[in-house]
């Protein structure tokens, strides 16, 4: 006869959550393995908050009223400011900033023609969504930077982007057009690829690194976090 209550039960091992120092300690190791030199960061981070701004900068341009049109000006704002502490970075760094920033050029314009949208609302949610996210990735990114700028660096990414103003006439226009939803997730969906390809771009990897993925995962695991909490902040599905 089988006794099947004749063993002992086994142990349960409990899934370990980590903490956020031990996680944030994991992110900076990962990404100063890959942080790229001081003046490649700056350059392809300066071309993106540029491409940021022209991006708002047509929302702006085919805004259905003055009161937005008004609203979403004040993000470009923020954004150009981002763009020309980055441009005095470069100064300080020794570097040309048109030309530091002419090497990264052909990759941002050809992320920015993919995520123009068909109209104003999916322009509106690139704009919203695309801010958010390479602020977050560079910040992350400028921990892995010598400690003598990446403070500084990090402080200017996490400066305010204006990301509520965008979010509320999204979801304004949301709620007067529920037919946007389906469209603005699933746009917002395919553009999550498009960025993660573009911020992997931005980082370096050395021949004799191993498990590179699993080093890197961490990073991006936490990126898609934030992605996924500013489309559920408009009640759409990542």
């Amino acid at each position: 006869m089988v006794k099947w209550f004749s063993r002992k039960p086994g142990r349960i091992e409990v899934p370990r959550l980590r903490s956020r120092a031990d996680a944030s300690a994991t992110e900076k190791v990962a990404l100063a393995e890959f942080a790229p030199d001081i003046l490649a960061f700056l350059g392809r981070a300066a071309y993106v908050q540029l491409m940021i701004f022209e991006n708002l900068s047509r929302v702006i341009s085919t805004a259905p009223t003055t009161a937005a049109k008004t609203a979403i000006g004040k993000a470009a704002e923020l954004s150009m400011a981002k763009h020309r502490k980055l441009v005095d970075e470069i100064t300080k760094a020794g570097g040309s900033p048109a030309e530091v920033m002419d090497t990264f050029t052909n990759e941002v314009d050809q992320f920015d023609r993919i995520a123009r949208g068909a109209d104003w609302y999916e322009s509106l949610i690139s704009a919203y969504l695309s801010a958010g996210f390479f602020d977050d990735f560079y910040a992350r990114l400028a921990a892995g930077l010598p400690t003598e700028s990446h403070t500084r660096l990090v402080a200017i990414f996490r400066a305010e982007s204006g990301e509520k103003v965008l979010a509320e006439f999204l979801q304004a226009a949301i709620d007067e057009n529920p037919r946007l939803d389906s469209r603005l997730a699933m746009w917002g969906r395919r553009l999550m690829g498009d960025m993660m390809l573009l911020a992997r771009s931005a980082l370096v990897f050395p021949d004799h690194t191993r498990n590179t993925e699993a080093q890197v995962e961490p990073v991006f695991t936490e990126l898609v976090a934030s992605h996924t909490r500013r489309m559920d902040a408009l009640g759409l599905t990542a």
